[in-house]
């Protein structure tokens, strides 16, 4: 399994909705809405790194209010 951390720019006021549609999507572990910089952050597993790709592109990305994303990949060193 790869994890990672999503941080989320949305449209002004859309955080909590943004955070509630993330958090039903297959693969997240948990979104929250936040203060600072960025205003979602989630946590979200899959298979493979390709396949970590295809949920943010594919399915986070897609929600409606995201402005910007920046996937951090968990690291064990």
């Amino acid at each position: 399994m790869v994890q990672a951390y999503i941080l989320i720019q949305t449209e002004v006021g859309k955080a909590t909705s943004v955070a509630q549609s993330i958090a039903r999507i297959e693969g997240v572990l948990q979104a929250e809405d936040v203060t600072g910089p960025y205003d979602v952050i989630v946590r979200a597993e899959a298979d493979t790194v390709d396949d970590l790709g295809r949920l943010v592109v594919a399915k986070i990305q897609q929600v409606e209010g995201i402005t910007r994303t920046l996937t951090c990949p968990v690291v064990h060193l």
